[in-house]
């Protein structure tokens, strides 16, 4: 009886946990304040749990308490978790006065993405001057099979992840996104062999970009430009 009780405990810690996570990802910078009933519709969850949730989360900073209307937003405690994991990225800080100069030189938009839940994700970002650029906020998220920094990072991966990442689908952005497999196999292919990648409108119609890996002392690919 004693461990049937602990197992309910420990699904019921674990299920809070997990809550707790997507009402922190409930938050975006379309909605930067969420309040309580709008987040219990989103979540599919009791207001009574959602208020439970969000209280332990505003004790330990994670998120933050409009006084005015009583909405809530993120907290500076994420802040702080993901400074430190910015400097635990050593290579994005010398990649960052490159990319300057690489902006300033070409007059386009440049940033640097890694590979991160089978999404890139940008981390640094330094975006054209000129009236019609390429825009792309750090901390965004991108398909990785349709952008070039996506497949500047896929064409080097090991080839099970690759394969995994492949069979999870990959949907159109625009009608001149490789869609098919054999295809990207091919397209990933070209791109190990030149060393860079090519986005010709797949992710955006107008738009085309370059990309190049970056390798680290061992050889690996950690990151694109």
């Amino acid at each position: 009886m004693e461990r049937k009780l602990n197992s309910a405990k420990s699904r019921t810690r674990l299920s809070s946990v997990a809550n707790s996570l997507r009402l922190i990802k409930a938050f975006s910078e379309d909605e930067y304040e969420i309040g309580i009933s709008d987040l219990a519709k989103r979540l599919g969850l009791a207001k009574s749990t959602v208020h439970r949730l969000a209280s332990t989360l505003l004790e330990e900073g994670i998120l933050e308490q409009n006084s005015g209307d009583g909405k809530y937003h993120l907290g500076l405690a994420l802040f702080e978790l993901g400074a430190m994991v910015r400097r635990k990225m050593d290579f994005t800080m010398e990649a960052r006065p490159f990319l300057r100069t690489l902006m300033e030189k070409t007059g386009e938009t440049v940033h640097l993405a890694i590979l991160d839940r089978d999404s890139i994700l940008y981390i640094i970002t330094h975006e054209s001057k000129q009236a019609l650029r390429m825009g792309s906020k750090v901390g965004t998220r991108a398909p990785v099979h349709s952008t070039a920094v996506g497949k500047a990072l896929l064409a080097f991966l090991p080839e099970d992840e690759l394969e995994r990442i492949i069979a999870r689908g990959l949907p159109a952005s625009t009608p001149r996104t490789i869609v098919d497999a054999r295809a990207l196999r091919r397209e990933l292919a070209t791109v190990r062999t030149r060393s860079y990648a090519v986005d010709d409108e797949e992710s955006e119609i107008g738009l085309r970009s370059i990309a190049a890996p970056i390798r680290i002392y061992s050889g690996n690919v950690v990151a694109a430009i």
